[in-house]
């Protein structure tokens, strides 16, 4: 039972760290976007505010919930590993 809290430490340790990777660059990938944007087409108004208008959209986005999968999979994975290597 030690084995699997330490496993459950360590796992969730990597997949905090991959997901604030995984955060952290999608973000900033969102913001080159929108200033590229700006930059091409816009050329009107703050640059800045815009960049931000479209960063507080993006953090409501369903690609910023999808980020969560990576706490979810790895669990699932392990649960259905553990399943069926006692019950098959």
């Amino acid at each position: 039972m030690l084995a699997l809290a330490r496993l459950f430490i360590i796992c969730f340790v990597l997949m905090t760290a991959v997901f604030v990777a995984v955060s952290l660059w999608s973000r900033s990938v969102r913001k080159r976007k929108l200033a590229r944007e700006w930059d091409e087409e816009i050329r009107e108004g703050d640059r800045e505010a815009f960049i931000d208008e479209g960063l507080e959209d993006y953090s409501h986005s369903l690609r910023r919930r999808l980020i969560l999968l990576v706490y979810v999979v790895p669990i699932l994975l392990i649960g259905v590993i553990v399943y069926l290597v006692n019950f098959y």
